[in-house]
């Protein structure tokens, strides 16, 4: 298996990264490799799950400080389960503890404290990535896809053992999973434990391994997961399914399901945060005698009132018309800014009506232009 990457190096940032900054550097890098976009390329896929796990730590404060202070050891679900650990700068007690324990009977570190693998242990995280419209990340929706995940197997149940076959107690460790060991050194006779190399600490024995797992108690599947998504979501945002990540060990519970949210562009609005912002066309004749113009909204078409006299660049707001605040009630506004289309393609008619029109104004119909003007007349006179 190769080696993974740091986080940093993935995304693209500084460890001294805002959380903006390694939110924006994940879009932008799901963007570039959606699988959408790069259909059978395997690479390109590598690349997408490489940044969505890469995010999934640098996003959350606590997997962050710990995959900064440990490294990948650090956000590995086993991490602190026992058999050592990690301790300040880096240095691995269970080390330590091991040669103390050849000394002192295993009474510290690593020796005297390694995990029972017949505890439960939880399954590990999973990720994911769903693509969502515009309207269905602004108005919320349900969403099914297709996840690979662990799963206990259901024909031993987890044990690893056959159909009505049983496992047998290890005759190497007797069952405790644990072997003393009896060492000579300058001190004397120095007794220590390690685990059973043999059953590998579980103190039992499969003698007919399930064929179904072989004899591993899970298995990996493929199955649909259906979720909602609240509305108001936004690109880059991640949801996290609890439980719905593989299954645990020795009864242990699941993991979670974090689902990375992809949104695509809309033709007509773009966002910024709860807002929307669009721009409408609108005729000179329009802008300069005022008009009832009809507006697109996430929630249909409405009418709306230009005042006479209006400029290109002007904006108009239609209150609450934006998108669902996420987890909270009332929605955002939009905002909507006028643009003058000038026409092309008149006809000599079309052509004398304008220049006898032009004619038949002064300056003190255009409040910027007679503004200016008299701006360079004080600087020039």
């Amino acid at each position: 298996m190769s080696e993974k990457r740091d986080y940093y190096e993935v995304l693209g940032v500084d460890k001294s990264a805002t959380e903006d900054q390694i939110k924006k550097a994940y879009r932008q890098a799901a963007k570039k490799y959606h699988p959408d976009l790069h259909p059978g390329d395997a690479e390109a896929e590598k690349c997408f799950k490489e940044a969505a796990e890469a995010y999934e730590v640098l996003s959350d404060s606590e997997k962050k400080a710990r995959y900064d202070q440990f490294g990948h050891a650090g956000v590995d679900p086993n991490f602190g389960a026992g058999g050592g650990g990690y301790g300040a700068g880096g240095f691995d007690f269970g080390d330590l503890g091991d040669i103390f324990g050849q000394f002192f009977g295993g009474g510290f570190g690593g020796g005297g404290r390694a995990a029972n693998p017949n505890a439960p242990r939880k399954g590990n995280d999973i990720t994911a990535n769903v693509v969502l419209s515009f309207e269905e990340a602004a108005k919320g929706c349900k969403k099914t896809i297709r996840v690979n995940r662990i799963h206990t197997c259901d024909e031993c149940h987890g044990s690893g053992s056959a159909k009505g076959s049983e496992t047998k107690t290890c005759n190497a460790c007797h069952g405790t999973g644990r072997i003393n060991i009896t060492q000579r050194t300058p001190f004397g006779a120095m007794q220590s434990q390690r685990t059973c190399d043999r059953c590998g600490g579980k103190g039992k024995i499969i003698v007919n391994p399930c064929k179904a797992c072989d004899g591993k108690g899970r298995i990996r599947k493929s199955v649909e997961q259906s979720f909602d998504i609240p509305a108001g979501i936004d690109d880059g945002q991640v949801i996290n399914l609890r439980g719905g990540g593989d299954h645990g060990i020795n009864g242990g519970p699941a993991g979670d399901l974090r689902i990375g949210v992809s949104v695509r562009p809309h033709p007509i609005f773009e966002r910024d945060g709860f807002d929307v912002f669009c721009e409408i066309p609108i005729t000179f004749a329009q802008a300069a005698l005022g008009a009832e113009i009809t507006v697109p909204t996430l929630d249909g078409k409405v009418k709306f009132t230009i005042h006479e006299g209006t400029q290109p660049g002007d904006e108009f707001k239609l209150r609450g018309k934006g998108i669902q605040r996420l987890n909270y009630s009332g929605k955002g506004d939009q905002y909507v800014k006028v643009v003058l289309e000038v026409p092309k393609n008149l006809s000599s008619k079309q052509k004398d009506l304008i220049k006898e029109f032009d004619a038949s104004t002064s300056d003190n119909n255009y409040k910027g232009r007679k503004s200016f003007l008299d701006k360079i007349k004080d600087l020039f006179d």
